[in-house]
């Protein structure tokens, strides 16, 4: 795969990838690394902007909700920058809302966190009218459920009582849920 990668990046292959979830934004950039990206990484729409302005990216991966703000006001000062670059908006609330306001704004598509590296780079390079492929391996909805949990769950500073209320579980139960492995 990322032989393939190389040849369809071409000459820039500079990524910008945005996002607050740290231990997301570290495995990303390493997978994509991997598949040929020049990459650049950023935590917060402050310092996306700064790096849309000052090295516009030919792609851009974006997170949609962050700390400081929303990700779309980096999709603009890209596009404005550079029209042709190819931006992906990932989001761990999706809604049509949202999917139509960042394509609208100028993303080149958008997807649902979790995403995998592949999913992602597919979206990146998908040409023309080609729609990217469907996963492969799609996760079972037990292992989506399980990794909302988590992402809740760490954006509550790990507290169970507070996670359990935001998720209208009992606190028990979210223990159990969280005492086991991750599903496949």
């Amino acid at each position: 795969m990322a032989d393939i990668a190389q040849l369809e990046l071409g000459e820039d292959r500079s990524l910008l990838i945005l996002d607050d979830d740290e231990p997301f934004l570290r495995r990303l950039a390493k997978a994509m690394e991997k598949r040929g990206f020049d990459v650049e990484t950023a935590s917060s729409v402050a310092a996306g902007r700064a790096v849309a302005t000052a090295r516009p990216p030919a792609y851009a991966v974006i997170d949609l909700r962050l700390e400081d703000g929303n990700g779309l006001d980096v999709v603009e000062v890209l596009r404005d920058k550079r029209p042709e670059a190819r931006v992906v908006v990932l989001t761990g609330y999706g809604a049509i809302a949202t999917a139509v306001a960042a394509v609208k704004i100028g993303a080149t598509d958008y997807l649902s966190k979790p995403a995998d590296a592949t999913d992602i780079t597919n979206a990146l390079l998908a040409t023309g009218g080609n729609l990217p492929p469907p996963p492969e391996n799609p996760m079972s909805a037990d292992r989506v459920r399980w990794e909302h949990i988590q992402r809740v769950y760490e954006l509550c500073d790990r507290n169970v009582s507070e996670t359990a209320r935001r998720l209208n579980m009992h606190r028990r139960t979210l223990q159990r849920i969280l005492a086991k492995r991750s599903p496949r």
